[in-house]
């Protein structure tokens, strides 16, 4: 934490602006509101190169608003104990799987189940070699446990929740930042275009947004826990990479 007379913002911000929660909803509406939409789009055209680019500004953004002590405050720094950091990749894995076993066993290989219409996006071929496809699969992990894992616990679980909590406290902000994080997911999966046409599946959105609070909840539980930002990073690493093999080899 910082100290009382510390100054999270870059100097040439601390006059008009302050890590609030005030800024932390504007600064939520300022890229979740282009990213809904970019991602809706996405789905339509099949480009999903914006969406890597909104990743990267998100995960930039904190470094472009908070100092060095700014960003120690939000989680940038080493964590307690390396060895933890084996366990929040194994938890995320393990959390993708439960969310596997909970869709197919509900909706089978059909577009109610969310990673099947996730898996969409991923465009693999449907005649394609074995080698082939587990070189698509290496490929599709890395930038899976880079981008949006490194983007959005920077942004979500670090700029935007530090914000929230330093005025409303850490549980109200544990709230807000994880029912952000799971509507803003309502683009990748709740609204379907599905064969030219949009879709809409209330049980499974419901189910999904449920899903996505409480892995908001867990990143946030492996911050804590490594007291760094890279409890949460790994974590969502690990499910995103538990997600792609789920999509790549098990539907």
């Amino acid at each position: 934490m910082l100290t009382k007379n510390a100054k999270p913002l870059r100097p040439f911000l601390c006059r008009k602006l302050e890590l609030n929660w005030k800024f932390s909803i504007s600064i939520l509406l300022l890229i979740c509101i282009p990213r809904f939409y970019l991602v809706l789009k996405a789905n339509v055209t099949q480009n999903y190169s914006s969406i890597g680019l909104i990743m990267l500004l998100s995960g930039l953004i904190p470094f472009v608003f908070l100092n060095k002590s700014g960003l120690k405050e939000i989680g940038v720094c080493a964590p307690n104990k390396y060895y933890k950091l084996f366990f929040c990749l194994l938890i995320g894995i393990l959390f993708s799987y439960i969310l596997y076993l909970i869709g197919i066993n509900l909706f089978g290989v059909t577009y109610e189940n969310w990673y099947v219409y996730i898996r969409e996006s991923y465009n693999i071929p449907s005649v394609i070699s074995d080698d082939d496809k587990m070189t698509l699969f290496i490929i599709m992990s890395i930038t899976g446990m880079i981008f949006s894992p490194l983007g959005e616990e920077l942004f979500f679980r670090g700029l935007v929740h530090t914000g929230l909590s330093n005025s409303l406290g850490d549980r109200l902000a544990t709230v807000i930042d994880s029912l952000s994080f799971a509507l803003v997911h309502v683009s990748h999966f709740g609204i379907l275009y599905i064969n030219d046409s949009w879709k809409f599946y209330p049980i499974p959105t419901v189910i999904w947004i449920i899903s996505m609070f409480l892995v908001s909840l867990l990143f946030i539980k492996m911050k804590n826990w490594t007291h760094s930002i890279w409890g949460a990073i790994v974590c969502h690493a690990g499910f995103n990479l538990g997600m792609i093999y789920v999509i790549f080899f098990l539907i």
